[in-house]
């Protein structure tokens, strides 16, 4: 296909089959790559298997039974791409039209898809930046069903285009849509699209959803334009909320993290923020533990690292900081000027930072300092997407390719 570069290197990397990463952030949404054993020495230099020219967009590479994934844009269409892991060939390519304009101040980020699909049972959920929702059978890459709410809500996304990256719980996608002003947060059926409940009237925003197991209830934490959200996963009802809105140019962007019973929330200009939601005598509240004015998440998720807190400040024009999620305190700062975003990872002992210059970081994970591991540039810029880690390997993503590098 004249669309793929492939280049092998025989002997290098060899992939360990059977490995998964099903969408945005992991299996739990919070970047830790469970099955990945560090090297007692990180190599100075990585190894390019291969390479393929996927399109534009931000979403996260998905794995599955020996097989990549990559939701992309090639001039007016939207792509899905099932690739061999192994060598990158092209097991399948599918493309719809998708006509879209960037909204002003966002054109240098292209019109490619924002949002990271999901797989999940054999299927590929994918996002388009029109906020248009389709199921694609992932073996053969059938399209099993689509779903668009823009008659429903007047315009089917947010000014910059839909960013929001489903999630699947059981037999339900979970994704919200609308735009700005109004939508809804709603759970379809897996199999069918079949709307299963919707919550709410709030607009959306640029964040993503994540489904977790709180005070013995299974919850989806969502931040929409208004609030922070904790929603029944099972029925659609709303358990709590936080406001917390979207302000004048101040976004609502990144995931929100999780970690034992709390939520740790970062807004652009507005800080990062302790909270616990809690169930006493039938009733929830949302108790306010701590706010840091000191750090603050412009695009960037941030992850938990053996109890601490790992994320990408806008102040000082980018700086990668730890923060002591108990009470807030900054326990370090990188360098200033790092760049604009960061995709982080993580695993035993150490924080993958994927910087939007092309430099990916190996940071140790300690409370004492700031000390990285490992740096190697993957890009010459336009790494927006998450990366992958493997065990014997890492998929990177820039404007237009995707690499799969070994590590051993």
């Amino acid at each position: 296909m004249k669309n793929l570069i492939l280049l092998l290197f025989v002997g290098f990397g060899v992939p360990v089959f059977g490995e998964s990463w099903p969408g945005w952030l992991g299996p739990q949404r919070n970047g830790w790559v469970a099955d990945f054993k560090p090297p007692k020495v990180w190599p100075k230099e990585l190894k390019r298997i291969w390479s393929a020219k996927v399109g534009a967009g931000y979403g996260t590479p998905l794995v599955a039974n020996d097989r990549v994934y990559q939701h992309a844009r090639q001039g007016e269409d939207e792509v899905l791409w099932c690739l061999d892991l192994k060598t990158g060939a092209v097991k399948w390519r599918k493309s719809y039209r998708t006509p879209f304009k960037m909204g002003g101040g966002g054109e240098g980020h292209g019109k490619g898809p924002k949002s990271s699909p999901v797989i999940a049972d054999g299927r590929v959920f994918a996002m388009s930046i029109t906020g248009t929702l389709s199921a694609w059978d992932a073996g053969a890459g059938n399209l099993l069903w689509r779903k668009d709410y823009g008659k429903r809500f007047g315009k089917p996304h947010p000014y910059w285009g839909t960013s929001g990256s489903p999630v699947v719980d059981g037999d339900r996608v979970i994704a919200h849509f609308g735009n700005d002003k109004a939508g809804a947060l709603m759970a379809l059926d897996v199999k069918t699209g079949r709307e299963l409940w919707s919550h709410g009237k709030d607009g959306t925003c640029y964040s993503s959803p994540r489904v977790v197991e709180h005070e013995g209830v299974r919850q989806v934490i969502e931040w929409n334009h208004r609030a922070l959200v904790g929603v029944e996963s099972r029925t659609g009802k709303l358990l709590w909320e936080y406001p917390f809105p979207h302000l004048t140019h101040n976004q609502n962007m990144p995931t929100p993290t999780y970690h034992k019973g709390q939520i740790l929330l970062g807004g652009e200009n507005r800080g990062v923020h302790g909270l616990e939601p809690q169930l006493k005598n039938g009733k929830w509240t949302v108790n306010h533990q701590w706010s840091q004015r000191g750090v603050a998440l412009d695009m960037s998720s941030a992850v938990v690292n053996d109890g601490l807190l790992y994320g990408f400040s806008h102040f000082g024009r980018g700086r990668l900081f730890c923060l002591d999620p108990k009470d807030g305190k900054i326990l370090w700062e990188g360098p200033a000027r790092t760049g604009n975003n960061v995709m982080f990872l993580s695993c035993p002992g150490h924080v993958l930072a994927l910087i939007n210059t092309g430099e990916l970081r190996v940071i140790k994970a300690q409370r004492d300092r700031y000390e990285v591991a490992a740096s190697w540039h993957v890009a010459q810029g336009g790494t927006w997407a998450p990366p992958v880690l493997l065990q014997n390997g890492l998929l990177t993503k820039d404007t237009e390719t995707l690499t799969f590098w070994a590590l051993k």
